[in-house]
């Protein structure tokens, strides 16, 4: 994985970080950062694959 596109992706997940902590509050649902890693490795995982799928489809336009 490209280290600097990750770094983007985690500045774009933390911009939007409150908004994921107040749907959690809001469901009674409590995480303090160590149980969100992994799920921060997952969404890293999906915008990844969500990037390649994206610059392949441009690449055959």
């Amino acid at each position: 994985m490209d280290q600097e596109r990750n770094m983007k992706f985690m500045q774009i997940a933390m911009k939007h970080i409150q908004e994921g902590r107040a749907f959690l509050d809001e469901k009674g649902i409590e995480l303090d950062m160590h149980d969100l890693q992994p799920a921060l490795d997952m969404l890293m995982q999906v915008m990844n694959e969500a990037y390649e799928m994206g610059y392949e489809e441009g690449k055959n336009e």
